[in-house]
């Protein structure tokens, strides 16, 4: 379908972000994914990678991300692209949190970059050394 409705998108929630899927190979039948991410203020996400490039549009707010060893600040209006296979945790902003728009292509896997569950995952996070498509990219 090429019009995929508000009403429609998919929500998903964790402990660190909750993520809306605008268009995926399940939500429009989209050869990338479209999702939206929003932290509440001091927040952060578990360390991990993926397989693929994502690009990260902030909307609103800032976030820190240790990416591939580098800490960068991500503001209101930035873009991040995170290379394919680089490791990163997210941090949300202490006083603002953030929004941000996301894509990256179909079929991309998250992973934990030394094959060990960090102690903070989540129930939808990879375990060991599995790969995993999270359900706001399928």
């Amino acid at each position: 379908m090429p019009v995929i409705r508000n009403t429609d998108a998919r929500r998903t929630s964790t402990p660190n972000a909750a993520m809306i899927t605008y268009a995926s190979p399940t939500q429009g039948g989209a050869t990338a994914a479209l999702w939206h991410v929003a932290m509440d203020p001091g927040a952060k996400g578990p360390y991990h990678a993926f397989d693929a490039e994502q690009i990260w549009t902030v909307l609103s707010g800032a976030f820190v991300v240790e990416l591939d060893g580098e800490r960068l600040t991500v503001g209101t209006g930035d873009t991040l692209v995170a290379p394919a296979d680089a490791p990163r945790r997210v941090y949300a902003d202490a006083d603002a949190g953030f929004t941000a728009i996301v894509t990256a292509p179909a079929g991309a896997l998250a992973y934990n970059p030394n094959d060990v569950t960090p102690p903070d995952a989540c129930g939808l996070a990879p375990r060991d050394a599995a790969r995993i498509a999270p359900p706001w990219m399928v």
